[in-house]
């Protein structure tokens, strides 16, 4: 029989999505160009390695600062118009950083504060970038269409540095800058093409400060997630010395021009698109933790190789390893991100996954720069190397990566709405719920046990106390309690609650007599 199923779509057949996957290419090349750009005039304008270091950290600590409100900006306000008027950000800064550098008057204090002032656009945009996704494509084609941004990255990251490497040594930095300004130009363009149908919201929007709170309480209590987050802070805490003391190692130990400088980075890109064709068959045959664990000891090998050599070409393969691994990991890390959190806090997620990985950057950047001007550059990445070997291992017993992949995070809908006599107003609470068990008796240790699992829901979706009790009069007659801020709030948790919650709340039905559980709702007059 001939299989007549359709194939799944391409997201480049979406005219929005590869138009915005192309400008988005070219802008990315304009930051590459500028990070080449950026990092080589800071080792004229200072050779202090602290001073080139902070060039990496002034680009990192704004998403480490920005990322969370970033996050609850593109979740509760037209991600379109937050995106243009972060590129326009971006645009503005570096149009007057190059118009400085070309007129001479760019100091290592201003070439710090412009790099971070196009960082700040940057981190607006970050979030909702990754946010629209869903919009662009349809849903079968989702997986494939971050893929392609993952690719679209490493693309930039190949061509960007020696492109900037060209330029720099034709046309000066100031040159490179004023290129990245034109770069976002095409971003902006698509952009403004865009109609945008906003979603349906049958809720009010979560104002600024409570879906902040609600983007780290979920953080804080979905184990999943933490353990994505607590990797990432054991690699790029580590990791971040390479990007860190990359920029001295081609200018004092190996030599190199703006040309060669560019030629490195390219050869890691180059790595790093290699890593990227690779993963589909890795995450066939490895889990996610063993990739992470594999990914994070090539890098460590790389670092060190590159701490002991003195020539381009074993330089160059060194990078093109480092960024074989580099992709592995981000991959990894990104997806888990991505797996771990459901539609209604995705943004603010991924923006906390993101303030995580910049916030290690930025401060491994600065911790590396500040040891490679006591003890050396070479001493330097050969002890971040070897802490980053001794990380990965601890980390990868203690927080394996490869339960993400088994949750299904779509809404379940399943909770009826709550039973009220007339209306509620939304501001009203707080709100108590309870929820009454009839339990087999022979059952009770068991189901305290699996309620661990309800308390662990409750908190992270809303709930600001939980309890479980059993009723002393009548043995088996359990009741749990959780409070809620609001009456808004407690709708907001019926559409927060995902399929894998449903599969932990029916695995209480095993536990229970045949009675059906009875919820109650309390609102405070």
């Amino acid at each position: 029989m001939t299989d007549t199923a359709s194939p799944p779509p391409r997201p480049l057949a979406s005219p929005l999505f590869r138009a915005l996957w192309i400008a988005t290419v070219v802008s990315n090349i304009g930051t590459w160009m500028h990070d080449v750009g950026a990092g080589w005039l800071m080792t004229s304008l200072s050779p202090d390695p602290l001073m080139v270091a902070l060039v990496q950290a002034a680009t990192t600590f704004p998403m480490f600062v920005l990322a969370l409100p970033a996050g609850a900006l593109a979740d509760i306000v037209d991600r379109r118009k937050l995106l243009m008027g972060a590129q326009l950000f971006g645009l503005t800064g570096a149009a007057i950083l190059s118009a400085l550098t070309l007129a001479g008057l760019t100091d290592a204090r201003i070439l710090l504060a412009f790099t971070a002032a196009i960082a700040i656009g940057a981190a607006f945009s970050a979030p909702a970038f990754q946010a629209i996704v869903p919009e662009l494509v349809p849903g079968p084609a989702l997986q494939q269409a971050v893929a392609l941004n993952s690719l679209g990255v490493n693309i930039a990251r190949a061509i960007g540095p020696a492109l900037g490497g060209l330029i720099i040594a034709a046309s000066g930095p100031g040159a490179v800058f004023a290129v990245n300004a034109l770069s976002i130009l095409g971003i902006l363009a698509v952009l403004a093409r865009w109609r945008r149908v906003a979603p349906d919201r049958h809720l009010p929007a979560e104002h600024m400060v409570g879906a902040m709170r609600a983007g780290l309480r979920y953080a804080l209590r979905a184990p999943e997630l933490k353990v994505v987050l607590v990797r990432s802070v054991g690699f790029f805490l580590f990791a971040s010395g390479l990007w860190a003391l990359l920029p001295i190692i081609a200018r004092r130990d190996l030599g190199l021009g703006p040309l060669g400088y560019g030629g490195l980075l390219t050869f890691m890109g180059l790595g790093a698109i290699g890593g990227a064709m690779l993963m589909p068959k890795l995450r066939g045959t490895m889990g996610a933790n063993a990739i992470t664990l594999a990914a994070s000891i090539l890098l460590a090998i790389a670092m060190a190789g590159l701490s002991q050599t003195a020539q381009f070409a074993t330089a160059a393969a060194a990078l093109f390893v480092a960024g074989l691994a580099w992709i592995a990991m981000m991959a990894s890390l990104n997806g888990g991100a991505q797996a771990t959190s459901p539609g209604w806090v995705k943004a603010r997620a991924l923006a906390i996954y993101l303030l995580i990985f910049q916030g290690s950057m930025a401060a491994g950047s600065t911790l590396w720069g500040s040891i490679a001007s006591h003890i050396g550059v070479p001493s330097t990445l050969l002890a971040s190397a070897t802490l980053l070997v001794v990380a990965s291992l601890i980390l990868a017993w203690r927080f394996p990566l490869d339960r993400a992949s088994a949750l299904d995070l779509a809404p379940s809908s399943h909770w009826p709405a709550p039973l009220v006599d007339g209306a509620v107003e939304h501001d009203s609470g707080p709100v108590l719920v309870t929820i009454e068990y009839h339990v087999d008796p022979a059952k009770l240790s068991d189901f305290f046990a699996a309620m661990q699992a309800m308390r662990r829901i409750r908190r992270r979706d809303g709930a600001i106390h939980w309890g479980v009790y059993e009723d002393t009069a009548a043995p088996g007659t359990v009741v749990e309690t959780f409070t809620v801020e609001s009456w808004l709030e407690h709708l907001r948790q019926h559409d927060r609650v995902t399929n894998a919650d449903r599969v932990q709340q029916d695995a209480l039905a095993a536990f229970l007599n045949g009675e059906a559980p009875v919820v109650r709702h309390f609102v405070t007059r």
